[in-house]
């Protein structure tokens, strides 16, 4: 049973001498990290790219920093990574929808705005737009609108300063907003409206 009283770092410490309560950290994460992985990919990779995430973070677990209670970043820090290697595979799905709104990796972040706009339009332009950000600012973009991570979290994630986290973000959400004829999707997000609604200024909401 999931032991829910217990941080992500007491996890990894008791892991450390007993492998078998890392699972722990699985049962908690990677349900959130599939979920996020299948937005950018697709299903066809997000069971091994969990798999390799997974396994990889339990080879580090000797170096992580317990002094972060949550490994989230460090897990998306590390699916990143993974996800990077399939970086044709991602822009070959938005360009799909772009042209036929029938791929349905993009989709969940487009329904956040169909009632706005139409929603076939939306993921059409959206995933357009996606495709033509860079690496950088895309993966910023959606770590903070599909993983709910912080402007910190992200920082930490990707080992960038903050600032740069917000410089990468700015682009993206410019480019996101025009593609959508000046609605931006970034500030309609669940569980933060304002968190990258602007971005110039910090959100205590965020900075957990």
């Amino acid at each position: 049973m999931q032991d829910t009283e217990v941080d992500d770092a007491e996890v990894i410490r008791r892991a450390r001498s007993d492998p078998a309560a890392f699972s722990a950290l699985y049962d908690r994460h990677a349900p959130a990290l599939h979920r996020y992985v299948t937005r950018r990919l697709g299903d066809s990779l997000a069971d091994d790219i969990v798999a390799e995430t997974f396994l990889d973070a339990f080879r580090r677990l000797a170096r992580y920093d317990t002094t972060h209670r949550d490994a989230r970043p460090w897990l998306y820090g590390i699916a990143a990574n993974l996800i990077g290697k399939h970086r044709r595979t991602e822009i070959r799905a938005y360009r799909a929808l772009s042209r036929t709104g029938l791929d349905a990796v993009a989709e969940s972040y487009a329904d956040r705005v169909e009632a706005r706009v139409s929603a076939g339009a939306a993921h059409r332009e959206l995933a357009g737009a996606l495709a033509t950000l860079s690496p950088q600012d895309r993966e910023v973009l959606l770590m903070i609108a599909w993983a709910d991570l912080s402007y910190e979290e992200v920082a930490r994630a990707l080992g960038v300063p903050i600032g740069t986290v917000r410089s990468r973000l700015h682009r993206a959400r410019k480019k996101t907003r025009a593609a959508l004829g000046g609605i931006d999707p970034s500030a309609v997000h669940d569980a933060a409206p304002s968190a990258i609604h602007d971005t110039d200024k910090e959100d205590p909401g965020r900075g957990r």
